[in-house]
């Protein structure tokens, strides 16, 4: 069985309390984009109770133990000793720790897949709980639909929004930035949180986002590492009506007309795709 685990995009993403577990609260717009890795599964009938997994395309980084196809196998297995021995292959097309939540859908749709593929009756609620646990926006990918996030992202408003009309330019200037340390960043300062509601804005023309749709990790991000922020506005310079990074980075995509042509190469070891 196969299947094709997107890509996500978040519309304005602002941290807005540190929380007593540890956590933050955030309220951002998920938008789920056409930019997908593969997925298969097949039962394995030569092996009893285990995984084996194996990978093509970017390199996943990373220990077994640490993948979240292999956690989501073993979360399912948990409760359903049953579940057969499988031979599952990821060819991964979305780079990791780019803020695109890749790691999250694969393993979310690892859920999606075993769950139809072997029977396994789980509802969209049940699901939603298995993929809170593997992580924050794990949520997200089993509703698939643009979504208003709150909590730690994993509750979850569908709402009505279609991007459609618009052309989408990915660019990953392959660097790595640490979720924590950008959270870190944000603690910091007794201002550095500041509730707002990207809900609002998403609601205006798309024309007006870039003067009140904010992602409160560019401050700390763009600081560090001008690279990306270059990347924005040579997006805008484009003509971009809308750019923003996603998530924590280091991904920044530009929302264009759908007649724009022109292509963005950025540096070399760049990662562009448009949509």
């Amino acid at each position: 069985m196969l299947l094709f685990p997107n890509a996500k995009i978040n519309l304005g993403l602002n941290v807005l309390r540190k929380r007593e577990d540890g956590y933050h609260d955030i309220a951002t717009v998920f938008y789920p984009v056409k930019f997908k890795d593969a997925l298969e599964v097949i039962e394995d009938k030569d092996r009893h109770g285990f995984i084996k997994f194996s990978c093509s395309g970017l390199p996943v980084f990373g220990s077994e133990e640490d993948n979240l196809c292999i956690q989501a196998y073993y979360l399912l297995k948990r409760d359903f000793p049953n579940l057969p021995a499988i031979r599952m292959h990821l060819h991964k097309a979305i780079p990791m720790g780019g803020g695109l939540g890749g790691g999250s859908a694969d393993g979310a749709f690892v859920l999606k897949l075993l769950n139809e593929k072997f029977d396994l009756h789980l509802s969209t609620t049940q699901l939603l709980d298995y993929a809170a646990a593997l992580g924050s926006d794990g949520p997200f990918f089993i509703i698939n639909k643009p979504c208003y996030a709150t909590g730690r992202g994993e509750i979850l408003e569908e709402i009505t929004l279609d991007l459609s009309a618009y052309k989408i330019v990915l660019v990953n200037p392959n660097i790595h930035v640490s979720t924590a340390w950008a959270f870190g960043e944000l603690s910091k300062g007794s201002d550095s949180f500041k509730p707002s509601d990207p809900l609002t804005a998403i609601g205006q023309p798309i024309n007006t986002w870039k003067e009140h749709l904010q992602n409160d990790f560019e401050k700390p991000v763009f600081e560090k590492y001008p690279e990306i922020k270059n990347v924005r506005d040579e997006l805008y310079n484009a003509g971009a009506i809308y750019a923003a990074m996603s998530g924590s980075g280091s991904t920044v995509f530009g929302i264009f007309d759908k007649s724009f042509s022109a292509t963005f190469t950025g540096g070399s070891d760049y990662f562009v795709r448009v949509i």
